[in-house]
């Protein structure tokens, strides 16, 4: 019996540009508290699944619920109770991060009795305390990610959608990232979204995955129920994605060689 609340409800959701079907007729759920995974490769329509979540794109057809409020009809409501945090960069880097926050608090609305403290929990849980008077051009890709993240939290979400949160980033630095924000998941009560294509990130990290190929959901739940339903002994995470997905990601090459590629990004520096 499921005593858990859905906090996401995607009903036939759809994207198109023209004849391209970016997003096609999805539907899936997310419970309160989960950590969720789109996983899939580079244009497999994680993206616009969550622009379309928080609202920054509109649906062709279907509908998605955040918190009991439509993303189509309620989008004023459904973008005071998320949080976001997109691929490119998204703090001013010719501010100190205590500024940045201080801007994203007055943006948020969060009442000037509360700010300060507010700011001083983020800094505390990113361990951005020491550098908060540091001009954000001179921190490095991790520190950049966790005070993005620091600032997407402020406001206490309900959920927080992450597109690529670790991309570019050393294994360490996603470790602490996602120290992070387990630690803000604790402390808050977030759901967290987030999309990825690190195999093992998303398989260590979220409760249950959603397997994305050429705008479908090839597959979704647990990491052990995807593995289990492959029928093979020992499966790994890549080999389940080969499966449900054919193992044909799009005319830019094989899943393994867009993994490779994209691993060598440095997109934070």
């Amino acid at each position: 019996m499921n005593l858990r609340e859905d906090i996401i409800l995607v009903t036939n959701l759809t994207k198109q540009y023209g004849p391209l079907v970016a997003v096609n007729n999805i539907s899936f759920k997310v419970q309160k508290g989960e950590i969720f995974a789109f996983v899939g490769p580079n244009g497999a329509g994680k993206s616009t699944t969550i622009k379309i979540l928080i609202t920054l794109l509109e649906p062709t057809r279907g509908d998605g619920v955040i918190g009991g409020f439509s993303v189509i009809k309620q989008s004023s409501e459904v973008r005071r109770i998320i949080g976001y945090v997109p691929q490119m960069i998204s703090v001013d880097g010719t501010l100190s991060a205590l500024e940045n926050l201080k801007l994203m608090a007055k943006l948020y609305d969060i009442p000037r009795k509360d700010r300060q403290q507010r700011i001083d929990e983020i800094l505390s849980i990113v361990e951005l305390t020491h550098e908060q008077h540091m001009l954000v051009r001179t921190f490095s890709g991790g520190m950049i990610r966790k005070l993005e993240i620091g600032q997407a939290m402020l406001h206490h979400p309900a959920v927080l959608f992450l597109d690529e949160p670790t991309s570019g980033l050393d294994p360490m630095a996603r470790r602490t990232i996602w120290k992070h924000l387990r630690e803000m998941q604790k402390s808050f009560g977030t759901t967290i979204f987030f999309s990825t294509h690190y195999m093992e990130e998303a398989e260590e990290v979220c409760s249950r995955m959603a397997i994305m190929q050429l705008g479908n959901i090839a597959a979704i739940g647990s990491v052990e129920e995807l593995k289990k339903a492959t029928g093979q002994l020992n499966a790994t995470l890549e080999d389940t994605f080969i499966y449900f997905s054919g193992g044909k990601m799009n005319d830019q090459g094989n899943y393994r060689d867009i993994r490779r590629a994209r691993m060598n990004e440095h997109r934070l520096g």
